[in-house]
C-alpha cells in the first residue's frame, strides 16, 4: 500500500485544505500524474504520484482542513484494478441491499401521495434533479440556496485564499494608523518614449516595454531616498532594509496575491517586465511558489488596468507603505499658465503613519512624480 501524503508545508503555513481529487478510487495513476490538489493561504500545492498504481482510498475529501505530512489517500502499486465484473454485485447481502434500493422510490411515491394534499413543497426545494455524487464530492462544503417566492439567496463558503485576504486586511486596517496622500502624474513623457522604444525593446529583449517598469524604477529610488517607507514596526523596534524587495499586486482568479520582485533595486527594466508578465501568467495557472510572495519590502498595486481612476490601497502587512496605480486619462490641466490636455495618473500612497510622518510621504510621492515625468532621472539617479 502507497501512502498520499500533504507535502511539507511552509514555517508560516501550519494547514491546508483538500482542493481536487483529480483521481478517484479505482483509477489507474501513472508517475507524476497530480493525483489531488491542496490549498494553502497564498497556493495550491499539486501532489503528484511517486509511483505508478491505483488509487484505492480518498481518506481527506475535499474541503477537509489537513496539516503537514496527513494521508490523504492509499493506493496500491500496479496497473491492474481488481474490481468484480461489471454488473455483479460482490455479496449476495449486497445484492439484496441493491434490489431494495430499487424498490425504495415506489414506497416513497406512496407516502408522498397520502401526504402531498397537507403539506406544501418545501421553499429550499431542488427545481432539478442533480447527479448522483460521488464519495469525494458529499463531504465538500455546499452553497445553501433558500427562496421565498421569488427571491433567492446563495450562502458560498469562502474558500482558503478569501480567508486569508479578509483576515489580513481587517488586522491591517485595526492594528496600523493607516493614511492615504494623493498626487497625479502627467504621463506624456513616459507614452512618447514607449512610442519610440517600443519596437527596439521588444525586438531586443523579447517582452513589450509596459507602465510598471517606469514605476518600480521609480519607486526604487524614492525608497533609496527615503529608507523609513522601505522599514516595518517589529513590536517596539524599526527594521530597516538594505534591499528593495517590490511586491506586485497580480489578480487571478482565485484572488489577489502579491508576488515579489527580489531585489528590484538591481534589475533592468527588460528583467522587471519579464518578471510581471511571468507572475500574472502563473497567477492565472496557480502555480506560484509560496517563497515567490513571501516577504517584501514595499508594494505596488496598478488598479488603472480594471479602469479604476482613483482608490485608497490599503496596507501589505507587514509594510509600511504601498503605491496604488489608476486609470491614465485625458483631461485639461494648467501648464505655464495655459490650459492644455494631457494623459494624467493619479497616483495614491498609503502608509502607516506610526513609523511614516506625513511630510515624509508627501515628499516620496512626489520623488516618484518627479521622476516618472522626466524618465531620464532614473538614468541619471537624481
Amino acid at each position: 500500500m502507497i501512502e498520499i501524503k500533504v507535502p511539507v508545508l511552509p514555517e508560516s503555513i501550519s494547514e491546508a485544505t483538500v482542493a481536487v481529487w483529480h483521481k478517484q478510487p479505482g483509477d489507474p495513476v501513472q508517475v507524476d500524474d497530480v493525483i489531488v490538489e491542496i490549498e494553502t493561504d497564498k497556493v495550491v500545492l499539486e501532489v503528484p504520484a511517486e509511483e505508478a498504481g491505483v488509487l484505492t482510498k480518498i481518506i481527506a475529501q475535499e474541503g477537509e482542513t489537513v496539516g503537514a505530512q496527513q494521508i490523504l489517500g492509499t493506493m496500491t502499486e500496479g496497473s491492474e484494478i481488481q474490481d468484480n465484473e461489471p454488473g455483479e454485485p460482490e455479496t449476495e447481502s449486497e445484492a439484496q441491499e441493491d434490489t431494495s434500493q430499487k424498490s425504495e422510490p415506489q414506497i416513497k411515491n406512496e407516502t408522498n401521495d397520502s401526504v402531498a394534499a397537507e403539506k406544501p413543497p418545501e421553499p429550499q426545494e431542488s427545481i432539478s434533479e442533480e447527479p448522483q455524487a460521488t464519495t469525494a464530492q458529499v463531504s465538500t462544503p455546499q452553497p445553501s440556496i433558500t427562496s421565498v417566492g421569488n427571491r433567492m439567496e446563495e450562502r458560498v463558503p469562502m474558500n482558503r485564499l478569501r480567508k486569508t485576504i479578509a483576515t489580513k486586511l481587517h488586522s491591517t486596517t485595526q492594528n496600523t494608523a493607516m493614511l492615504t496622500t494623493f498626487n497625479e502624474v502627467d504621463m506624456s513623457a513616459i507614452l512618447s518614449m514607449r512610442k519610440s522604444y517600443k519596437e527596439p525593446f521588444e525586438k531586443k529583449y523579447g517582452v513589450k516595454l509596459g507602465f510598471m517598469s517606469f514605476f518600480v524604477k521609480a519607486a526604487v529610488e524614492a525608497l533609496k531616498k527615503f529608507p523609513t517607507v522601505n522599514a516595518y514596526i517589529d513590536g517596539d523596534d524599526i527594521v530597516y532594509h538594505g534591499y528593495c524587495d517590490v511586491s506586485v499586486a497580480v489578480s487571478s482568479d482565485r484572488g489577489l496575491v502579491v508576488p515579489v520582485l527580489r531585489d528590484a533595486h538591481k534589475m533592468a527594466m527588460h528583467d522587471i517586465e519579464k518578471n510581471i508578465i511571468d507572475y500574472a501568467a502563473r497567477a492565472q495557472a496557480g502555480s506560484l511558489t509560496l517563497e515567490e510572495m513571501m516577504g517584501g519590502t514595499f508594494t505596488i498595486s496598478n488598479g488603472g488596468v480594471f479602469g479604476s481612476l482613483m482608490s485608497t490601497p490599503i496596507l501589505n502587512s507587514p509594510q509600511s507603505a504601498i503605491l496604488g496605480m489608476h486609470k491614465t486619462q485625458e483631461r485639461a490641466v494648467v501648464v505655464d499658465g495655459e490650459i492644455v490636455v494631457r494623459p494624467m495618473m493619479y497616483l495614491a500612497l498609503s502608509y502607516d503613519h506610526r513609523i511614516i510622518d506625513g511630510k515624509e510621504a508627501v515628499h516620496f510621492l512626489i520623488s516618484i512624480k518627479d521622476a516618472l515625468e522626466d524618465p531620464s532621472r532614473l538614468l541619471l539617479k537624481v
